[in-house]
Formats: C-alpha cells, structure tokens, sequence
C-alpha cells in the first residue's frame, strides 16, 4: 500500500522522462495541468483616460495578497489591449462575476469590438464599470506593476468593496460553471 509520503516518488518514477522540470515545459500540457485548478472569473475594468471610455478584460487569477495594508493581485498577457487602456486611469474595478453571468464573461472577453456593447454596466463609487448582480466587487487604485514572463502582475490598494451578493462563476477544465457547496452529511 502506497503512503502518503510515497506517492510523489512512486508518480516521479512513472513519469516520462519528457516530464521532467529541467526540460522546455510544453505549454499546451501546462495549461492543461493548470485547469484542474477552479479559478474565479473576475471582471477588470476601468475608464480610459485618453478617451473616457469603458474598457475591460476578464482574468482567473484574481486574488487577495495582503490584509494590511489591503492588497490584491492578478496577472495579465502582455499582449492585452484592454489593460493599457484600463492603466491610464490608476484605477480599477473588480467585478467578481455572479454564476448567472456568463454574458458578462464573453462579451469582456472579446478580442476586438465594443466589449461593452449589450452589457449593463453602472459607475463604481470610483467610477469604474462594475456589473449588477455581480458575486464582489472591489475598487484599487493600481499599487504596482512586476514582471512576471510574459504577463504582467498587477497589485492593487483597495480602496472600497462590498460582496456577498450570490455564488460566484467559476473557470474549471476549460469551462465556466457555478460553484456546488458540498452538502452536509
């Protein structure tokens, strides 16, 4: 019987070797890894400062990183469009979408267009767009910005937030849900 201890060496040793860490990490196989991984699905939005309008971008790597002072963080392609456009302001909205939001999720994740076209969206008390009926949201003004590969890893400072609204939507193996409580035995 296989412990718990002996369950990594075991799987190391059945491995192909073309798994090994030391070799080019394929990036097909990663993402793929990585979608076992439940992630949120968090609209980032923000006003244009060169030209007042809305513009946004969903991401799955939102989440909190400090409690004092309050910070999040999520990362972004450096290829986006949307985030130069959001940046220009020095803030942000967090939208955490609601599981009923789906609409939200694919009209933000547009590649080209008018993202908001169709979608109702209202001012944040920071004047960010922020979606009704959304799970959270949080408004940041941006903190900070590191390299990380090819993305960009953004840190916010909250500034205002409020949530408890509804379940949340969430991105698992390629798909969007809503999040199942596990029932109480």
């Amino acid at each position: 019987m296989a412990t718990a201890a002996s369950a990594p060496a075991a799987a190391a040793a059945s491995a192909p070797a073309g798994n090994d860490v030391e070799n080019a990490v394929d990036q097909r196989a990663f993402r793929d890894v990585m979608g076992h991984l439940p992630t949120g699905v968090v609209a980032i939005t923000g006003i244009d400062a060169e030209t007042s309008r809305p513009a946004g971008m969903i991401v799955g790597t939102f989440q909190s990183l400090s409690l004092s002072p309050a910070l999040v963080t999520f990362s972004v392609d450096r290829s986006s469009t949307s985030w130069p456009k959001i940046r220009t302001g020095g803030r942000f909205s967090a939208s955490v979408l609601a599981e009923h939001q789906t609409d939200v999720c694919k009209a933000l994740s547009r590649k080209s267009g008018d993202k908001f076209e169709g979608v109702e969206w209202v001012p944040s008390p920071e004047g960010s767009p922020q979606f009704l009926g959304a799970a959270a949201w949080i408004d940041c003004e941006i903190e900070q910005e590191l390299d990380g590969g090819d993305h960009v890893i953004v840190i916010g400072r909250v500034l205002r937030m409020d949530g408890g609204y509804s379940d949340p939507l969430v991105f698992h193996k390629g798909r969007l849900g809503g999040y199942r409580a596990p029932v109480a035995a």
